[in-house]
């Protein structure tokens, strides 16, 4: 398996990735901030439940057909891109009460955990990462080649996880606070779906 060594450089090189703020962090951000502590933490689930199927689909080498077809790293980037921009429309367009409480959230935990799946598993840039980042501390020599993939797959996904959760928590706090303000509640909407339409964007401008 893995040394020790090569280990605890992957962990440490993750560790540092996973919290500089990105799309995960964004979606996860908006999400708890908007709907609450649970909300961001199912986003942040979501995420990682779709860095698993990242991680499967560069161990059975889905993400290298992706990879080497740019149709389909089209095909895939597009529809990921109008996913977030759909999404982001709908929560500009959607009229939030001027009164949170007593009433359901904007969004449900479970809602939110699929969304953050589809649009995880929808990202062809990260479906690349996985394929160029894991295989650079796996040593063939060391045997098991699968069960390494599968090992620092999972690593990231748990400090992944770990990280958006530390988001979800910190943005839910000053979401309860912000939700408030009747002011802030009127915008809210306006700027989560802001957020969204705006990475949307910026995946479908993306290149290879």
């Amino acid at each position: 398996m893995i040394d020790p060594a090569t280990l605890i450089t992957y962990v440490a090189v993750v560790f540092g990735f996973v919290f500089i703020p990105g799309p995960a962090t964004l979606l996860t951000v908006a999400r708890a901030t908007s709907s609450g502590t649970k909300v961001g933490i199912a986003t942040g689930a979501g995420v990682a439940a779709g860095d698993v199927i990242h991680t499967i689909m560069a161990i059975v080498g889905i993400s290298a057909i992706i990879a080497a077809s740019a149709m389909l790293f089209s095909i895939v980037k597009y529809i990921g891109a109008a996913y977030l921009v759909y999404l982001g429309i709908r929560a500009i367009l959607e009229k939030t009460p001027a009164d949170l409480a007593g009433r359901m959230l904007p969004i449900s935990a479970s809602r939110a955990f699929r969304q953050a799946i589809l649009t995880e598993v929808l990202n062809p840039k990260t479906a690349l990462f996985f394929l160029a980042f894991l295989p650079q501390f796996v040593h063939p020599q060391a045997g098991f080649v699968v069960l390494q993939l599968m090992l620092l797959g999972i690593i990231f996904v748990l400090l992944g996880l770990f990280s958006t959760v530390v988001f979800a928590v910190s943005a839910g706090g000053l979401g309860s606070f912000l939700r408030r303000n009747p002011a802030v509640l009127k915008w809210q909407g306006k700027v989560v779906g802001g957020i969204y339409c705006a990475l949307g964007i910026r995946l479908a401008l993306q290149q290879r």
